[in-house]
C-alpha cells in the first residue's frame, strides 16, 4: 500500500492549507512573558509546615518591610520577589539573622528570600537583604514558632 493511496491528495492539500492559516495565525497573536526560568520540583522541597508571609511589592530605592512567621520544623520559610516578570540579578545580605540562615535564589520568574532557623531556637529574628538591580531593600521581621 502507498501512501498515497493512504493520503489521497484531496485530503492533504486542505490539510495542509488549514495547518499554514494556523501557523500565520499564531504568529499574528499578542505574545505574553514567558517563563525562562525552569521551575523545578527541588525549588519547592523542605519548606517549613508553618511559613506565613504576606505578599511583598518591592519599589527601586527605598526599603520595604514585611513580617515571617515559621514553625521551627527544619524547614524554610520563603519572601518572594520579582521584577517586571524577572528574578533579580543578585543580592546582598546587608544585616544578618541572629538565630537563622538566609538564603537568596531564582525560582521561576521571581526571586525567593528563604529564612531557615536555627535548630531548637524559638523567638524573634530580623534580616534585610539589598536586591540588585534596583537597590530595592526588603526588612524582614521573622517569629520563629517552637517546633511542635
Amino acid at each position: 500500500m502507498t501512501i498515497r493511496a493512504l493520503f489521497p491528495r484531496r485530503a492533504v492539500l486542505p490539510a495542509a492549507a488549514l495547518a499554514a492559516a494556523l501557523l500565520v495565525q499564531a504568529c499574528q497573536a499578542p505574545r505574553t512573558a514567558t517563563s525562562n526560568t525552569r521551575l523545578y520540583a527541588s525549588d519547592l522541597a523542605g519548606g517549613a509546615a508553618v511559613c506565613t508571609v504576606p505578599d511583598v511589592k518591592l519599589t527601586n530605592g527605598k526599603e520595604s518591610a514585611t513580617t515571617m512567621t515559621v514553625g521551627n520544623d527544619g524547614g524554610w520559610c520563603g519572601v518572594t520577589a520579582g521584577q517586571l516578570g524577572h528574578p533579580y540579578a543578585t543580592a546582598l545580605l546587608t544585616e544578618r539573622p541572629a538565630h537563622g540562615k538566609v538564603y537568596v535564589h531564582p525560582v521561576g520568574d521571581a526571586t525567593r528570600i528563604d529564612y531557615t532557623p536555627d535548630r531548637g531556637f524559638a523567638g524573634s529574628d530580623s534580616f534585610a537583604v539589598r536586591l540588585i538591580p534596583g537597590d530595592a531593600v526588603l526588612r524582614v521581621a521573622v517569629t520563629v514558632k517552637p517546633k511542635a
